[in-house]
């Protein structure tokens, strides 16, 4: 009976380390971005038009993205 306990313990403290072994990724800081990895099939697909809401200039079909829109116009207004 003793060795059945003791090899209770010792299979519970291997789930244990294992579940510390396998703890997730700390999180990234907002200024680190991700940049898109896309092949130039789907980033001619995915390019939006003209006053869809984009966060850069390289969502856009123009290549302009200002004041989060994709626009026709160089100035920023």
């Amino acid at each position: 009976m003793g060795h059945l306990k003791l090899l209770a313990l010792f299979m519970v403290c291997l789930l244990l380390v294992s579940q510390v072994g396998s703890s997730p990724l700390p999180q990234q800081s907002s200024t680190q971005r991700r940049l898109k990895r896309m092949t130039p099939f789907w980033r001619g697909v995915s390019l939006r038009p003209i006053g869809a809401s984009c966060h850069d200039d390289s969502e856009c079909i123009t290549r302009l993205c200002r004041k989060r829109r994709c626009s026709l116009n160089m100035t920023q207004e």
